[in-house]
């Protein structure tokens, strides 16, 4: 098999368990949010470590915590990765499954707009377009709730700028994720321990297949990951970027059909201008890299 095709398929498993994951956090209760999270952020560790020594990256993780500036760009990354991570949890447990797919649906939007306000960088024409009519549909869309979609900003923003700091770290997938895991995790479990020590953690008291539920985790968060990394190596920028709207397509149809979460009709108004604004900035995007591409060819052959 090609590896183009290979790398699509793994951009479909990476997006596609993404978007399913709506159906995965609520077996994790009676556990609160804030327990699900350390749980995650705990097991991950654990996971990771495996992965990195099965792969033989121990070396290349020890050069990342012995690079200061990295080091401390991760840790940031670590601290936002957490409060996504938490918010999702929370959004998913708590009826707010579409909200959590409006997430990331805009995200595209905000990391563009941090681009802007944050590299310097100028938006084209229809980037502005795209970006009036996201920010149409905020409004709209607050004003159908009665309030911001915090949890929609938030995942978005968070994002974003988890994102933004691992671009700027340029480190690998699997000794970053280890770092970020390393610098929450002993965090993470003295929460655990806590709840322990108190009786009110949910550990156990539920049951065995409890227990498999949240030590799943780690698992459950690796995998996505690791099938993200394969499919980054083997497919352009724009097959993965189109690739990412396949996980909050999944998460708005089970908020919909299976959680059956409503939508009235001004938050249907709200998600269309959300979509016609990502449809005119995915053409744009895609248009305008081909267009560089000819220009890049074209100037090579003068040559």
């Amino acid at each position: 098999m090609p590896e183009s095709r290979q790398g699509f398929f793994f951009g479909v498993a990476a997006y596609g368990l993404w978007g399913l994951f709506p159906l995965y956090w609520p077996h994790l209760e009676p556990a609160g949010s804030v327990e699900i999270l350390a749980h995650r952020i705990l097991w991950s560790l654990i996971t990771m470590g495996l992965i990195l020594f099965l792969m033989r990256r121990v070396s290349q993780f020890r050069a990342l915590v012995a690079d200061r500036r990295t080091f401390w760009l991760l840790a940031g990354a670590a601290v936002v990765i957490t409060f996504n991570w938490g918010t999702y949890i929370y959004g998913v447990n708590n009826g707010k499954v579409v909200e959590t797919s409006l997430g990331y649906f805009i995200n595209p939007l905000v990391t563009v707009l941090m681009g802007v306000f944050i590299l310097g960088e100028r938006l084209r024409n229809l980037q502005w377009v795209a970006m009036g009519i996201a920010t149409l549909a905020v409004v709209v869309l607050a004003v159908d709730y009665g309030r911001p979609p915090w949890v929609a900003l938030v995942l978005a923003f968070t994002f974003g700028t988890y994102g933004l700091i691992k671009k700027t770290a340029n480190a690998g997938a699997v000794e970053s994720l280890t770092l970020e895991t390393c610098v929450v995790g002993p965090i993470a479990a003295a929460y655990l321990f806590w709840l322990g020590a108190q009786g009110t953690g949910n550990f156990t008291g539920h049951g065995a297949d409890h227990m498999l539920w949240l030590g799943s985790a780690g698992i459950v968060t690796a995998i996505p990951l690791i099938c993200f990394g394969a499919a980054a190596i083997r497919v352009s920028m724009v097959t993965l970027g189109l690739l990412q709207y396949l996980a909050p397509t999944i998460q708005f149809a089970l908020g919909v059909l299976w959680f059956h979460e409503a939508m009235p009709p001004v938050r249907w108004v709200g998600f269309t201008l959300v979509w016609i604004a990502l449809v005119i900035f995915t053409a744009e995007a895609t248009t305008h890299r081909r267009r560089q591409l000819r220009l890049t060819v074209e100037a090579s052959t003068a040559v």
